[in-house]
């Protein structure tokens, strides 16, 4: 086998086959035109982007003991515990009636669920009377010992709050290819 097809094997299958020092380098004919802006070493004149601060991290605290992740989702933070979503943290500057913690529920819990929380409401940025996302308003007198106490009933294994998220669908266009295909 060709050294170029073992490297390729090698880089398909994520397996390292060469030490570091036999990779393979690019002719200078085949360099790129483009330097990577994280090869060069890092300077403190240089600029770094600052991320947006956590907002109500009280919560993530909260929940620790669970080994909380996030990720990035409308704009705000997707807090899931294991392989659930169950809640947002909410903080921005247009459409503050939503601002606070979002939770992750179904319709048929919102009563017993607002027999806890009397200020919990649906959601209103997605434009539906009723969602399954319920916001406890950061603007409501009661708000951090609200979020706390859903943090407590995470913490107990409360069934009610939190949704294994579907698997996402392909977009039109990748819909349209898959046909033509």
């Amino acid at each position: 086998m060709k050294y170029e097809a073992r490297a390729c094997l090698a880089r398909s299958f994520a397996v390292d086959l060469f030490p570091t020092s036999m990779a393979l380098k690019r002719p200078r004919s085949m360099a790129k035109s483009h330097r990577n802006p994280l090869s060069f070493p890092m300077d403190d004149s240089l600029p770094l982007k600052q991320r947006k601060p956590v907002p109500h991290a009280f919560v993530l605290e909260a929940l620790a003991p669970l080994s909380p992740y996030t990720r990035p989702m409308f704009g705000c933070l997707a807090v899931y515990v294991k392989d659930k979503i169950v809640l947002i943290l909410r903080d921005k500057p247009t459409n503050t009636s939503d601002n606070g913690v979002w939770l992750a529920t179904t319709r048929d819990h919102h009563d017993s669920l607002r027999r806890e929380f009397p200020n919990m409401r649906s959601i209103q940025v997605l434009g539906k009377p009723l969602t399954g996302w319920q916001v406890l308003p950061a603007d409501a007198a009661d708000f951090e010992a609200a979020a706390q106490r859903a943090c407590d009933l995470l913490l107990a294994g409360d069934a009610r709050i939190g949704k294994v998220p579907g698997a996402r669908r392909a977009s039109a266009s990748k819909q349209k290819t898959r046909r033509n295909l």
